[in-house]
């Protein structure tokens, strides 16, 4: 299935329907460098859609802002595509079409109609974000944004006033 023919309004369905992990227990697994974990999620609305959930940490020392998760539909024919993608500040991002660039915050990508039409990353476009600056608090908006339920998750933002700044 090419996705050219993706539009905006299917991928805000995508997102926007009510989502659940199955597998709430999967384990974190180690690679070069990383460790990342994936679970898998199905609609509930009784249209059968399945997704994946990754999320990735870098472990080497000092990199504790490269980190990312998103939110991946899985097509009928065993094809992804990323819908949502959390980044950590770890980096720079460039909206190529729009030709700005994010300079090293948190920022969330979404794909776009405009960025498949393109033959870029789908999800190639980014937005700042100070929602979250760890790994655990971008999977919680990721939960949020995407109406998922299934996973325990804590946001990094709290009530509490800070006391010295």
């Amino acid at each position: 299935m090419a996705f050219e023919s993706i539009t905006d309004e299917r991928i805000a369905e995508l997102l926007e329907c009510s989502k659940r992990v199955t597998n709430p227990q999967a384990r974190n697994r180690n690679l070069q460098g990383r460790e990342q974990v994936n679970f898998t999620v199905v609609s509930t609305d009784g249209l059968d859609h399945k997704f994946e959930i990754y999320k990735r940490q870098n472990l080497r020392p000092g990199m504790e802002d490269d980190f990312s998760c998103g939110l991946s539909w899985v097509a009928s024919n065993g094809e992804t595509l990323t819908l949502k993608r959390y980044n950590g500040s770890s980096h720079s991002h460039p909206n190529h079409l729009e030709k700005t660039r994010l300079n090293f915050a948190c920022h969330i990508h979404i794909a776009t109609e405009k960025y498949i039409l393109a033959n870029r990353k789908p999800e190639g476009y980014a937005e700042e974000t100070e929602r979250y600056s760890t790994l655990d608090g971008a999977l919680h908006c990721l939960m949020m944004d995407c109406n998922i339920i299934g996973l325990e998750t804590k946001s990094d933002i709290t009530n509490q006033t800070k006391l010295f700044n």
